[in-house]
């Protein structure tokens, strides 16, 4: 209206000029700005629905029930029309929480608009009951109703090697119960589905996390496909490779064939929101990257050929040999989780305000409990790198053993023919380039415990040596980077800055972990520790 009386009454040159750019801003960002998710682990929500039944219902045990019996129970609950929920009833801390994020959600929805929260993810979904719960909870605050319909996105969030495996036969299951499609259908027939590489990752390394996470991938995209339901993937990516980081152009055409339908959804980390987008025509850069890349992935599906099948085999006998490498050596080594919390800065990150989230789940030092992030930021931290390449020499090697004959010739074959492989070595290629094992020993002499730190140490640097000449032989080439002279020149121009960081932080940990510790120190080793991921880039 203003816009309409401004052009009117001769005003054209205020209508063109800031209030076009307000009706612009509006017209992008609404009234919201940028759109929230709702994100909530999958033993939050179980407990809150355990205790909303047992309120209305004094005596039900709603966690004694088997999963067949959780969904036939909830699905009765979605259709009926009675609350759970009573206004008369003192719930625990925890359920009245979540009630109020709901709540909240609602109230910011009405608000603002819809595009205000569009989706709810589940973390940790290992089951169908998960996200049934989660839809129980909506139905309590007005955002999912008795009719079947959905005012969110039910996202589940796959993250461990357990949970990718599972995956497929899980959203089969779901789709076929009518309560559930039903929400579906609502919301145009589309179900987002989020996939966790940093977990997955940590829960099994680098070659069995990527390869997992694409065998999922190709089920999901087959079981939506018989359901006659649009799948969107979101792709749950960290910044550094040991998280699912890399060019993006690359790791979205080496996605499988269906799986990038004209869409694809992908976390950006805040310290490759910066690099990315703090820049204005680097940003138009990087998202004319990401859009080039999804009309590639998206048009060009059908000239894309399917894998080898000799290739999947390939893959999977890889896959076994580094998942076996990988948990020997993390899980199953005695002494591990005390060599990792003395070698790295993993105790001095948490000092940093630089998560959202505490290091650890639990308060323990267990390798299981600890968050995916500062697990990853650790190990750039003292150049190793560990969970961007662990597994893949002893992979290579078993590989080689099994098939004398050919074996070299299949992986060179896969590495030429087979986008999925080539972006999976490319990206070892580059996180191999940015380590070091020289000044990696120094933090080994961290360890107080001689003995340990000799045969941890041994084993990692001899799988790293490995996994160097798995990697050259299978590329052809003669060193790291080779095939990407840009890249080899730019981390080469930035070891001279690094490396001192690297020995000044060693230093300055033993100040800080004897008799000298002071809050100057503790200031000196976050300084290093920014400085240290700024040079590397991709490390958290």
């Amino acid at each position: 209206m203003i816009d309409e009386s401004l052009r009117v009454n001769g005003a054209t040159i205020i209508a063109r000029g800031r209030l076009r750019a307000l009706i612009r801003a509006v017209d992008v960002f609404g009234f919201h700005l940028a759109p929230l998710d709702l994100r909530q682990n999958s033993d939050v929500h179980e407990r809150t629905v355990a205790e909303l039944l047992a309120t209305a219902n004094p005596g039900f045990d709603y966690l004694a029930l088997d999963e067949n019996a959780r969904v036939a129970l909830i699905a009765r609950e979605l259709a009926s029309p009675r609350p759970l929920v009573s206004p008369f009833v003192a719930y625990s801390e925890e359920t009245a929480g979540e009630l109020a994020v709901f709540r909240t959600a609602a109230k910011l929805r009405q608000t603002y608009g819809p595009d205000a929260i569009r989706t709810s993810i589940i973390s940790k979904t290992q089951s169908v009951s998960d996200l049934l719960e989660l839809a129980l909870l909506l139905k309590e605050v007005g955002l999912v109703s008795a009719e079947g319909r959905s005012a969110l996105n039910l996202v589940p969030l796959f993250e461990t090697i357990e949970d990718l495996r599972a995956c497929v036969g899980v959203m089969d299951r779901l789709l076929s119960l009518h309560v559930y499609r039903r929400l579906v259908d609502s919301l145009g027939g589309e179900q987002e589905v989020m996939l966790g590489y940093s977990d997955s990752n940590k829960d099994g390394g680098f070659v069995t996390s990527g390869w997992e996470l694409y065998k999922a991938e190709i089920g999901l995209v087959e079981v939506f496909r018989r359901h006659g339901v649009r799948i969107r993937l979101f792709h749950g990516r960290g910044g550094s490779v040991g998280r699912g980081g890399g060019p993006s152009y690359d790791a979205i055409l080496a996605q499988p064939g269906g799986a990038v339908q004209g869409q694809i959804r992908i976390t950006e980390q805040g310290e490759i929101i910066s690099s990315k987008y703090s820049n204005g025509e680097v940003g138009r850069r990087n998202l004319e990257t990401l859009v080039s890349a999804t009309l590639e992935a998206s048009l060009l599906e059908e000239e894309v050929a399917a894998p080898d099948p000799d290739f999947l085999h390939a893959m999977d006998e890889l896959s076994q040999a580094a998942y076996k490498a990988y948990r020997s050596l993390v899980y199953e080594t005695e002494g591990f989780e005390k060599y990792f919390w003395s070698s790295t800065v993993i105790t001095e990150i948490a000092t940093l305000n630089i998560g959202s989230r505490p290091a650890s789940r639990k308060k323990t030092t267990a390798i299981s409990d600890l968050r995916a992030i500062p697990w990853v930021f650790s190990w750039a931290q003292c150049r190793l790198m560990l969970p961007g390449w662990f597994g893949f020499g002893a992979a290579v090697k078993a590989f080689i053993e099994a098939h004398p004959a050919d074996g070299v010739e299949r992986l060179r074959a896969m590495y030429r023919r087979w986008p999925f492989f080539r972006t999976q070595l490319s990206n070892m290629d580059m996180v191999l380039a940015k380590s070091s094992l020289a000044i990696a020993s120094r933090y080994a002499g961290l360890v107080p415990d001689v003995s340990l730190r000799e045969a941890i140490f041994s084993r990692i640097s001899r799988e790293w040596r490995d996994s160097v000449d798995a990697l050259n032989t299978i590329m052809e080439q003669s060193e790291l980077l080779e095939s990407n002279p840009l890249l080899l020149r730019s981390i080469r121009n930035r070891f001279p800055y690094l490396d001192p960081l690297n020995h000044v932080q060693v230093e300055l940990l033993k100040l800080h972990r004897g008799h000298a510790a002071s809050d100057r120190v503790l200031t000196g080793i976050q300084l290093t520790i920014n400085g240290i991921s700024a040079g590397l880039r991709n490390s958290g």
